[in-house]
């Protein structure tokens, strides 16, 4: 539409079409430097450095850079984020089915969850700050299934402890049975 814009307001006569062509293309580079620029200034924000300084220099280096590498690197953020989303989605599932089991049962009992994230598999154990289940416990459990423990990660959050263990197969020819380590972390609760 905006092509259109620009092609109409350039006068047409017979010997300037040289011009015409000119005059389009010079147009359309300063609406493509317009929509890089605003695109640069749609990734700044979501620098970790928040002062002013770190914006105006984070601004003047995307500015500097070539559209092709501003390009791949929105590509990466956009990325990014969408594996941010889909982990506060997952987060949320299980805080959500927390409070229903914490609702139905009257007590917070242990929920423990097990995901395959494509190489890697992802338990969440949430439990309460009274009922603890003992995280190695857990660990030993994933090392008898043949899992190697990649990262394990903790928060305490409104009187519930999250743990967030990220594991994959010792072997990936044998690898791992997602439904039998489920099972056998449930076990522990009980």
């Amino acid at each position: 539409m905006e092509e259109e814009s620009i092609r109409e307001s350039i006068p047409r006569k017979g010997n300037s079409s040289k011009l015409d062509r000119r005059a389009l293309e010079r147009n359309r580079r300063l609406h493509m430097k317009d929509l890089f620029s605003k695109l640069a200034s749609l990734i700044i924000p979501t620098s970790r450095c928040k002062s002013k300084v770190c914006t105006t220099i984070a601004t003047l280096t995307i500015m500097a850079c070539p559209s092709h590498v501003l390009v791949s690197e929105v590509i990466t953020h956009v990325k990014q984020l969408q594996e941010r989303v889909e982990t506060l989605k997952q987060r949320k599932q299980i805080l959500e089915a927390t409070e229903e089991t914490a609702g139905s049962s009257g007590s917070s009992s242990p929920v423990i969850t097990v995901k395959d994230l494509g190489f890697i598999l992802e338990a969440c154990v949430i439990c309460g700050l009274k009922k603890k289940l003992m995280l190695h416990q857990v660990i030993n459990v994933l090392v008898e299934e043949a899992a190697e423990v990649i990262a394990v990660s903790h928060s305490t959050v409104g009187g519930r402890i999250f743990y967030t263990i990220y594991f994959q197969a010792v072997s990936s020819r044998i690898g791992i049975e997602i439904s039998r380590v489920h099972q056998r972390l449930k076990g522990l609760i009980l």
